[in-house]
């Protein structure tokens, strides 16, 4: 029986009499779709931001690096055993996706009119390229080998575009030890990340080169990079690989560090600036869900001043106020369910357009990215939608209250 009266009234709420309760239940409904929208949006877009730039961040870095405790605090690389019997043991700790290592040089590349102070990162067979492979806007992936050393390289756009370098150039490549080590080196493929961290500092080459270079064998390495299959379980996997180097034995834990993603000078920064994305998105949600609440309560008190005879009537039959306030939250809720409805089809369609055209542009060296990523969760945007319709319910609690303070006879005289 409520929620006939509670649909007579939302489908009767167009007669010519009403005229304050028709605008009211359309700015109630408009007040919670935008809202909806501008939530599924944000949440969208926050989503698609971590999601894309932590991608580049552990395509490029990694989750976990295990370096030489000299390494962390010099330029230079020191090398550490590409032990396979840690390999395997880290391997097998939960979470670990892969572990592969490289070696690092650093060094200056130099043509006839500028230079550039670079860090060769040497990776072998093993290492996994894909994210070096979508990043290649020029050439094509060199030979990798652990064991033959090869003049190919790979430099960044930004690389290219202040050394005047293309692909199939030479450049001289210098080295300072204790004498002055050159070599010449071929561009192979450009890359762009839209990383400044990265795409200022790399160059990819062949394993075997950097090892060369470094005077080291087959069996040492810079850094040993771990990739985990969530970045959630980061801080968990780090105590356990630090836990697991601990327990070795010959004291061999005293040489290695463990360098965390969240800890690693080249990317703390941008997880910083994911994290305060997190805090922003939480300041919108609150603001728009008391805006989304607001426009309802207005819209409530507006339905029970405009059909106070017929609360009347109801009272006059035998209603209770308990049953009234029923009658009317159910008209709020259809309401409310009328406007989840046009915000969740408006913000998808929205979001599908901008993951399918990127009609939203950015500048890639401020945001790492060339346009607004996206990225949709079902079950956040079914938590949207119930925590909207909760938050509506509970601030029209306070109004629904009114319908107690009418008297029947009152009302039906006025009318």
């Amino acid at each position: 029986m409520n929620l006939f009266l509670a649909n007579r009234f939302f489908r009767n709420n167009s007669q010519r009499k009403r005229k304050a309760s028709v605008p009211a239940i359309h700015i109630a409904t408009l007040g919670v779709a935008l809202g909806l929208v501008v939530m599924i949006l944000s949440v969208c877009v926050v989503r698609g931001f971590k999601f894309e730039i932590t991608n580049k961040l552990t395509g490029f870095a990694s989750h976990i690096e295990i370096l030489d405790i000299n390494s962390f605090s010099s330029p230079e690389s020191y090398p550490i055993s590409v032990n396979p019997q840690l390999i395997s043991k880290i391997s097998h700790l939960p979470n670990v996706e892969k572990v592969q290592y490289f070696s690092e040089k650093m060094g200056i590349l130099k043509t006839d009119n500028d230079f550039q102070a670079v860090s060769i990162k040497g990776i072998g067979e093993d290492y996994d390229t894909s994210f070096i492979a979508q990043s290649i806007i020029s050439g094509k992936m060199p030979q990798l080998s652990n064991s033959t050393p090869s003049n190919d390289i790979i430099i960044s756009k930004m690389m290219s575009d202040a050394l005047n370098l293309r692909v199939g150039d030479r450049v001289f490549a210098y080295f300072f030890e204790n004498t002055v080590k050159m070599r010449r080196f071929r561009v192979s493929a450009i890359y762009q990340t839209n990383l400044k961290q990265f795409d200022k500092t790399f160059v990819l080459t062949n394993l075997a080169s950097v090892n060369q270079l470094n005077g080291w064998n087959t069996t040492q390495t810079s850094c040993l990079e771990v990739r985990l299959n969530n970045m959630k379980t980061m801080t968990s996997a780090t105590s356990q690989v630090r836990t697991l180097l601990k327990n070795l034995p010959d004291n061999q834990s005293k040489s290695y560090y463990v360098l965390p993603l969240t800890e690693n000078p080249r990317t703390a920064s941008v997880l910083n600036w994911l994290g305060l994305l997190d805090m922003n998105i939480w300041v919108i949600l609150i603001l728009v869900a008391l805006v989304a609440a607001f426009s309802m309560i207005s819209g409530l008190l507006i339905l029970i001043l405009e059909r106070t005879n017929t609360i009347g009537i109801l009272k006059a039959m035998g209603a209770t106020n308990a049953r009234v306030r029923h009658i009317f939250l159910l008209y709020a809720l259809m309401i409310v369910g009328r406007g989840l409805l046009i915000g969740n089809t408006v913000g998808l369609i929205l979001v599908w357009f901008q993951y399918q055209f990127g009609m939203i542009k950015l500048d890639p060296a401020t945001y790492y990215v060339s346009a607004v990523p996206v990225d949709v969760n079902v079950g956040i945007i079914l938590l949207l939608n119930v925590a909207t319709v909760l938050i509506t319910l509970l601030a029209m609690l306070g109004p629904s209250f009114m319908i107690s303070r009418i008297q029947p006879a009152k009302a039906i005289r006025t009318e």
